[in-house]
């Protein structure tokens, strides 16, 4: 049987297998740019994230490391039936959040036409919105536009970005 270091190591050498092998076969031209110069001027043009976008990925990113640990536990065969039925519903619970901050995100762009990033915490819900209008009355209009989905009273944050 393979173990993860084994499986580690045969994926490592593999790829420098195939880099060195690609390395080797490359074009002589190729390597060799500015009339002989080994030194190659190249222009990167690198866009800036909005602070939306980096939100959102951080989240994502933060989301999927959950669930990842509730999977664990699912797929440990030591963890009680208790153990993976309670990691299984916090797996459904977080998917159903994802989904309604989704969802709440969609209609404050198609209802307000603005970029946002929405957490939901409980009842307290974070709003993040790209706009250069830091109106009152645009934050009162998004809390309508937000707690309308919501049957309870939830408490909206709203930050301008």
């Amino acid at each position: 049987m393979v173990n993860k270091k084994n499986l580690w190591f045969l994926t490592l050498f593999s790829l420098v297998l195939v880099l060195s092998v690609y390395y080797i076969t490359m074009p002589s031209e190729l390597l060799m740019t500015n009339n002989g110069n080994t030194e190659a001027n190249i222009d990167v043009d690198i866009e800036e994230a909005s602070i939306i976008e980096t939100l959102k990925q951080e989240d994502d990113n933060n989301t999927l490391d959950e669930i990842n640990k509730y999977k664990e536990t699912i797929s440990d065969s030591e963890s009680t039936t208790d153990d993976k039925n309670e990691a299984f519903d916090a797996i459904k619970m977080l998917n159903q959040i994802s989904s309604k901050e989704e969802l709440l995100e969609e209609k404050v762009k198609t209802t307000h036409n603005l970029d946002s990033f929405i957490k939901i915490d409980g009842d307290q819900i974070r709003v993040v919105i790209d706009s250069d209008d830091h109106s009152s009355s645009l934050a009162n209009d998004i809390m309508r536009t937000i707690q309308s989905n919501f049957d309870t009273k939830q408490y909206i944050s709203i930050q301008f970005k």
